[in-house]
């Protein structure tokens, strides 16, 4: 997947806030460029609470259960989006540099590079931010 212009970028964000994606077009590469837009409108704070209210309004609105939300994921996806972000040319475009995440982020499997899936599904993850056990986010 990848983007042409800054409209197709806020038209999967519109999507995500408002619940017209259904639950199945919402993959990985569209939950990173909701993550990038976010990251590029603020602080990082304030764009995991984003991330995180939006998740939990798109989870309730198509009937999935909140146990479904891992707030350690979440936080880890945001985090090593934000380093990627951070080692770009701070003068590419918007398209560019989403294009550039989900190039190198594509993998939604990496996450296990740096969690074990028993940390990773513990009811601690899923509550609170919890740091990786197996390699940490540089």
């Amino acid at each position: 997947m990848s983007y042409n212009t800054r409209s197709e970028i806020e038209a999967v964000v519109l999507g995500f806030e408002t619940c017209i994606l259904a639950k199945d077009e919402f993959p990985h590469a569209r939950h990173l460029t909701v993550a990038v837009w976010y990251l590029s409108g603020g602080k990082f704070d304030q764009a995991f609470e984003k991330m995180r209210t939006g998740l939990f309004r798109f989870l309730d609105h198509h009937g999935v259960g909140r146990e479904k939300y891992n707030e350690t994921l979440t936080f880890f996806w945001m985090k090593l989006i934000s380093k990627v972000i951070a080692e770009l040319q701070p003068d590419l475009s918007l398209v560019e540099i989403t294009n550039l995440v989900i190039e190198r982020l594509a993998n939604s499997r990496l996450v296990f590079e740096y969690y074990t899936p028993e940390l990773l599904q513990s009811e601690e993850a899923k509550r609170k931010w919890v740091e990786p056990d197996l390699r940490k986010i540089i």
